[in-house]
């Protein structure tokens, strides 16, 4: 099986609502670059084929450029380039590397093997930095987009008293079990389905973390904030730089205020409180 790379560019004005039905349509992540074509990405040419047909009945006249990607061992291609990196008292590591700890610092052992969520990319990097710093032990923690655990395992390994993970794509799910088993904390849960149905249903929480599309982040604020107790954090990230002047003004509208900030690589991450 070969995956195939499918490029095309919106108009501005439409980016984000293009982006956001291919996950939905594609159930894979969308390459986003500012500047830049969006990459949505098919595990089949049948696939590619069918995802093209759809595209041009939902959004007609947008043109596309597909092409095959190399045959890679994504079982352990995702292995390459991975080592220890600190955020804070945070240190996130695969389960093959040594990382010698300073006192003080917790250790959050990953291996994020074909979800996403491995400490490399920014939007990841730039919750972490705020977890870290806003959480406080007892939290409750909901995570949602969980992918490989990173979030929610790291929350409980901070003190959190309960950690549970929202995530649409099912394959995520052993994954990020598995590390949490790695991590001696099996009982952080994480549930296959919407953030926006599970989300209110979980229980008030002290912190909820969306680590998704700007789009799907506006879209489910109103869950995210009865998710939350009265003067709970969320933290939203998952956009570039550039999206923090559009977003803003929708958390705020929401009845958000906005009590820290964090870039990374040119990915922004930001708290708000309830």
């Amino acid at each position: 099986m070969s995956w195939w790379a499918l490029e095309l560019t919106p108009p501005e004005e439409s980016r984000d609502a293009v982006a956001a039905w291919l996950v939905e349509r594609s159930g894979q992540a969308v390459e986003d670059r500012e500047g830049g074509p969006l990459v949505a990405f098919a595990p089949s040419d049948a696939a590619r084929s069918a995802l093209e047909a759809a595209l041009r009945d939902e959004h007609p006249g947008l043109a596309t450029a597909s092409r095959e990607l190399p045959t890679v061992d994504w079982a352990t291609a995702w292995r390459e380039g991975l080592g220890p990196r600190r955020f804070g008292r945070l240190v996130i590591s695969p389960s093959w590397v040594e990382a010698p700890l300073a006192p003080g610092e917790v250790l959050v052992r990953l291996d994020p093997e074909t979800a996403f969520g491995s400490g490399e990319h920014g939007s990841t990097r730039a919750a972490l930095i705020l977890l870290e710093r806003l959480l406080t032990p007892g939290d409750v923690v909901f995570d949602l987009g969980s992918g490989s655990g990173i979030l929610a395992i790291a929350a409980r390994l901070l003190g959190a008293s309960r950690a549970v993970g929202v995530e649409v794509d099912e394959e995520a799910i052993p994954v990020a079990e598995r590390n949490a088993a790695r991590n001696g904390v099996p009982e952080v849960r994480f549930l296959i389905g919407d953030a926006a149905v599970l989300t209110p249903l979980l229980g008030p929480a002290d912190i909820v973390l969306s680590n998704i599309l700007r789009l799907i982040n506006v879209a489910i604020l109103p869950e995210v904030r009865l998710a939350l107790r009265p003067g709970g954090i969320a933290i939203f990230s998952g956009m570039e730089e550039s999206e923090a002047p559009a977003f803003l003004p929708e958390l705020e509208a929401a009845g958000f205020v906005v009590v820290a900030e964090s870039r990374d690589g040119g990915w922004w991450a930001v708290a708000a409180r309830a």
